[in-house]
C-alpha cells in the first residue's frame, strides 16, 4: 500500500472548502461553548454560593500573608531595616528598585553576553544561580513559618 501523507490531494480525493464546512464546524464549536458558559451563568444566579463574608476594606486582618510565590519577596521586605546606606534610602524602596533591577539584568544578560564559555565562568554563573535559588528557597520557608 502506498503511504499517503495527509497534506497530499490526490486526483480521487475532494478537498473540503474552508467556508462553509471547516467555517461552519468552528461556529457550532463556539456556540456550543457560550451556550454552556450561560448555563453555567444561569446556575450561579439562581444559586448563589456563599464563601465567606464579603471584604471589607477597613477591617484588615491581623497577619496577611501574600502567595507563596511571593513569600520570599515578602520576607525579604521584613528583613531589610527601615533605612539603608547610613539613612539615606528608606529600605523598602531599595529592595524593590533592587529586585527589578537584578530580574531586567537576569533576563537582558543573554543578549549581551557573546563570547565563548570557559569552564571557569560556567562554574561561577552556576555557583552564583545555585546561592540565588538557596537564598529564594531559604526566605520563602522562613516566610511560610514566621
Amino acid at each position: 500500500m502506498k503511504d499517503r501523507s495527509s497534506h497530499e490531494i490526490l486526483p480521487d480525493d475532494k478537498p473540503v472548502p474552508f467556508f462553509p464546512d471547516h467555517l461552519m464546524t468552528e461556529f457550532w464549536v463556539a456556540m456550543g461553548f457560550l451556550g454552556l458558559a450561560v448555563i453555567i451563568g444561569a446556575i450561579g444566579m439562581f444559586h448563589h454560593i456563599g464563601l465567606e463574608d464579603p471584604a471589607d476594606p477597613l477591617n484588615t486582618p491581623l497577619h496577611v500573608k501574600p502567595e507563596w510565590y511571593f513569600l520570599f519577596l515578602y520576607q525579604l521586605l521584613k528583613v531589610v531595616p527601615d533605612y539603608v546606606f547610613f539613612g539615606q534610602i528608606e529600605g523598602r524602596v531599595f529592595i524593590t528598585v533592587a529586585v527589578i533591577v537584578a530580574l531586567m539584568a537576569w533576563m537582558i544578560f543573554p543578549f549581551f553576553d557573546k563570547k565563548e564559555d570557559t569552564k571557569r565562568a560556567w562554574w561561577i554563573r552556576a555557583a552564583l544561580s545555585a546561592l540565588a535559588l538557596i537564598a529564594i528557597i531559604a526566605l520563602t520557608v522562613w516566610g511560610e513559618v514566621s
